[in-house]
């Protein structure tokens, strides 16, 4: 653990020492929670020195600059980005956790200190991290308010008044009956509305009456319905419509259950098994991995996002299960869905050579869709990067959204660890962190929604 900088601590200030364990207090209640890249925003801090002062540490390895120091402007738009979608991801996490009424009180109230724009955010290798002063929290300036001026105040209600008082005149004038002379049936002779020559929707004329005028009635035009809904026509001519490739991640850490924080998969991950006995590993493993795990739930969700996906467009499956490729299938049709979802149901990890061929799955997948002259979409759903080549998916990425323009990738991130935010970004998507079955269904329900391929078939 590295140090990014030290401030001086004035020992007497009882309120700020009394903040400093608060926030580790707060630390030691988040940590469990979140995951490593999210936690990494918010700096250690120490008394050192003697308690002369607070020294602020890091996980992370580089050198620690100012985020106000950063030149670069779109690079420094990308880190403001980054520390925006960590403290979301913060948020987010606090509203599920299992934790006291009081614990979640204590957390929201240091949430302000932590979004405070008066903290010092330094960046090391592109990742953010807050250096929290313990003030209160800087909010946006706001334009000052400037009292009206009485006067021209009750001069708005005078002339308010006398329009008023005007209109009242004319209606007057125009409509009341007494003082005006009436008309004899000799002198009166009924006008009837001529029609207008050009093509016109037919017209009712009310019979005349004694003393009445003939009044034209046009039957309005018909406002047509706003489309919401898919035609069997449409469905059976789709030739031109989106089209869907899902990406399922069907590697072996899929099997880790969503009951658990990733701090202790990550134990897991590097557990001493030659310590244990058979029976305590097979107990650790058969903990790590009940239901309901990732695999379990994603599938069950995607399964359900299927049927909301409208009956026009065609889906394709490409599955992420070993190296050096991923799998792929061919485009099911409306009537054909129940074969994708069988197979979806079907998936299950290799028990040897389970791996992530990420960078492949979304090269393939890129190739199976148009995107250029018509909106096409892909859906990853995974729990982590590609572990079968070294290959650059940032600039794969990059490479797709140029010559790709409309094919847009989102992503459900299952372990929220962010490692592949590129892809989305650079095509026009967006992440959906997914770290509990809850969160999974609302996630991936967002993620379609998105996509703007919803609609039902018109009855």
């Amino acid at each position: 653990m590295q140090r990014i900088t030290r401030v001086m601590c004035d020992r007497n200030n009882c309120e700020k020492i009394s903040l400093l364990d608060q926030y580790n207090s707060l630390l030691a209640l988040l940590k469990p929670y979140l995951t490593d890249r999210t936690f990494s925003i918010l700096a250690v801090a120490r008394l050192i020195d003697d308690n002369q002062y607070i020294g602020w540490y890091t996980e992370l390895e580089g050198q620690p600059v100012l985020l106000n120091e950063i030149s670069d402007q779109s690079l420094k738009a990308k880190i403001e980005k980054t520390l925006q979608d960590r403290i979301n991801d913060i948020e987010t996490t606090v509203k599920l956790i299992p934790i006291t009424a009081e614990q979640k009180t204590f957390i929201s109230s240091w949430l302000p200190k932590i979004k405070s724009s008066g903290n010092h955010i330094y960046v090391i290798n592109d990742e953010p991290v807050i250096v929290n002063t313990f003030e209160e929290p800087v909010l946006p300036a706001s334009a000052p308010v400037i009292p009206p001026n009485p006067f021209w105040r009750w001069w708005h209600f005078l002339l308010l008044g006398l329009l008023l008082l005007s209109l009242l005149g004319i209606l007057w004038y125009l409509f009341c009956p007494y003082g005006k002379a009436k008309p004899t049936v000799s002198d009166t002779k009924p006008v009837i509305t001529q029609p207008i020559e050009e093509k016109k929707p037919e017209s009712v004329v009310e019979p005349l009456k004694e003393d009445q005028q003939s009044v034209v009635k046009f039957d309005p035009e018909p406002i047509p319905a706003p489309k919401n809904c898919i035609t069997r026509e449409e469905i059976a001519n789709n030739t031109d419509t989106p089209k869907m490739v899902m990406i399922f991640d069907n590697s072996a850490s899929m099997l880790f259950t969503l009951m658990e924080t990733q701090t202790s998969i990550n134990q897991y991950l590097h557990a001493d098994f030659y310590s244990m006995t058979r029976q305590e590993a097979e107990a650790y493993e058969k903990r790590m991995t009940r239901l309901p795990n990732r695999l379990s739930t994603s599938k069950k969700v995607a399964l359900s996002s299927i049927d909301k996906i409208q009956a026009d467009v065609n889906i394709a499956l490409v599955t992420l299960s070993a190296c050096p490729a991923a799998q792929t299938t061919s485009f099911y049709r409306y009537e054909n869905r129940s074969k994708l979802k069988n197979k979806i149901s079907r998936l299950k990890p290799l028990e040897n050579n389970s791996a992530t061929p990420l960078y492949s799955g979304i090269k393939q997948a890129s190739k199976m869709l148009d995107g250029v002259n018509r909106d096409d979409y892909i859906l990853v759903i995974s729990d982590g990067e590609d572990n079968c080549t070294k290959a650059n998916i940032c600039a794969l990425a990059n490479k797709i959204a140029t010559q790709q323009p409309r094919l847009k990738i989102n992503i459900v991130d299952i372990a929220g660890q962010h490692k592949i935010d590129c892809v989305a970004n650079k095509t026009g998507g967006k992440v959906y962190i997914a770290q509990s079955p809850k969160q999974v269904i609302n996630q991936m329900d967002k993620a379609v929604s998105s996509m703007n391929i919803s609609k039902p078939i018109c009855e």
